[in-house]
């Protein structure tokens, strides 16, 4: 997965692997198990998990990913994190598109699906948006079509979650 790479008005950008069909295949390739959830499906105990298992709901720490990234720094909601997972979509199947035409269409997703979410548009919120994509090695090997859409507070220290943060 490649971390920031281009910004959209001020978005960030993240692209990943992510997959939703071959899960478990690729969690035998790279070592992890799914993340504890209570009853409810959040996480209940902080780990580094792969990419292939976040869901719409988890919370992260996602300010300091490098350029390219397989795991993800999750917490519970309830402790302090920087992003949460908000929207998800699946990409129209076919030939790989290209990363500038995957980052348009997620871009646009995201944007679109922010204010539902936060309860305020992106432009006059002081919350941001990044979005996880498939990296093209995904795409053709795993059939990797998910867009996962984060919001993002800048400074920090979210405790609990950003739905209709309104800020």
């Amino acid at each position: 997965m490649r971390a920031p790479t281009r910004s959209f008005g001020g978005v960030i950008t993240l692209a990943a692997a992510l997959a939703l069909t071959g899960c478990s295949a690729i969690d035998d390739l790279v070592g992890n198990d799914e993340p504890e959830r209570d009853d409810a499906g959040e996480i209940v105990e902080a780990a580094e998990l792969d990419v292939f298992s976040l869901l719409v709901g988890d919370c992260v720490n996602s300010a300091d990913l490098a350029d390219t990234v397989e795991t993800v720094p999750t917490v519970p909601c309830s402790e302090p994190h920087d992003s949460e997972a908000f929207a998800v979509m699946d990409l129209p199947a076919g030939d790989f598109p290209g990363n500038d035409a995957i980052d348009i269409a997620a871009d646009d997703f995201c944007y679109d699906e922010f204010t539902a979410f936060v309860g305020i548009a992106w432009d006059d919120s002081t919350l941001d948006y990044f979005p996880l994509t498939p990296l093209e090695e995904g795409w053709n090997q795993l059939d990797d079509r998910q867009v996962l859409c984060f919001v993002f507070d800048g400074e920090g220290g979210v405790v609990g979650t950003l739905k209709d943060a309104a800020r």
